[in-house]
């Protein structure tokens, strides 16, 4: 059974929810989204601009400056923000002992498939560029930040650029048809998605041409051979579920090291509980363990 702590965020979706039905209901911001997460004690944030785009810096005591954890926001393409999501991601680095980049990529509608995965590629550049080795940065992202996390690769690898060292997706997007199974068996326990509400915001993020099948957009059409370990983990009772097991299968059959965690009871990103909620302190912990030595911490 879910914590109490763990319910706040089936209790934030369910008033997203209430508000996209219901006009006149009070609708959260996307901001307040990051107020689920407890304030990380002994990290320091820095603003910064990283690739032209606003960024910032999760610096942890004593952690290491030359291992990055590269961060990329969820919120559907259309929402989320470095400041949504410094304190998630706060205590990420601050398990990892490494430092944390965030930063915010331009959103949907005014701008669509594929800027946001060119805005995260050219983040990776400016962190290459600064001298930070590939095999020190590892990508971490939540919903459609958890597919950056993966298709950010995919245009690195097509610019000739050295892959990262590994991949933290968490509740990731990566079907933009919304045809997994988990969309049905699910329906009731989601607090917030269905296939209408993410059908929606994948015409939004694809815009007029875009293909929802382009690997760039779904990572599930991409050959994703080469790839270092991935790590997703997921919550049982969202319909984004699929997401994340045909992920992991996709990966598995092109050789790629993956491991998949099932969070029983849990929403979607429910580890933006992480300070609060033991679940997602629980996932914050077994992301660092299993990153730690992929960095050589």
């Amino acid at each position: 059974m879910p914590s109490k702590q763990a319910e706040a965020v089936k209790r934030y979706w369910a008033a997203v929810r209430l508000a996209s039905e219901q006009p006149d209901a009070e609708h959260p911001d996307t901001e307040s989204w990051g107020d689920l997460t407890a304030e990380p004690h002994d990290v320091d944030y820095i603003e910064t601009v990283a690739g032209g785009l606003p960024a910032m810096w999760a610096v942890p005591k004593r952690s290491a400056e030359d291992r990055v954890l590269l961060c990329i926001h969820g919120g559907g393409f259309v929402g989320g923000s470095i400041y949504s999501h410094r304190k998630m991601f706060g205590h990420l680095a601050k398990a990892t002992g490494a430092r944390a980049l965030i930063f915010d990529y331009r959103l949907a509608p005014e701008h669509t498939h594929p800027t946001q995965v060119d805005d995260a590629t050219a983040v990776y550049q400016w962190l290459l560029d600064q001298g930070v080795s590939a095999d020190h940065i590892v990508f971490a992202g939540d919903s459609c930040g958890g597919g950056l996390a993966i298709t950010t690769q995919l245009r690195a690898r097509e610019r000739g650029l050295a892959l990262p060292a590994a991949a933290l997706p968490f509740s990731p997007w990566v079907d933009m048809e919304a045809i997994g199974e988990s969309y049905e068996t699910n329906r009731d326990r989601d607090a917030f998605f269905t296939v209408k509400v993410v059908r929606e915001l994948a015409g939004t993020f694809l815009g007029e041409d875009s293909d929802p099948r382009d690997p760039l957009a779904g990572p599930l059409y991409a050959d994703l051979t080469g790839l270092g370990p991935i790590y997703l983990q997921v919550g049982e009772d969202e319909v984004l579920l699929d997401d994340a097991r045909r992920l992991e299968e996709h990966a598995r059959k092109a050789g790629v090291d993956v491991r998949l965690d099932v969070f029983p009871g849990m929403q979607h990103t429910f580890q933006m509980a992480a300070g609060r909620a033991p679940e997602a302190d629980e996932a914050i912990r077994r992301m660092a363990e299993w990153v730690r030595p992929k960095l050589g911490l």
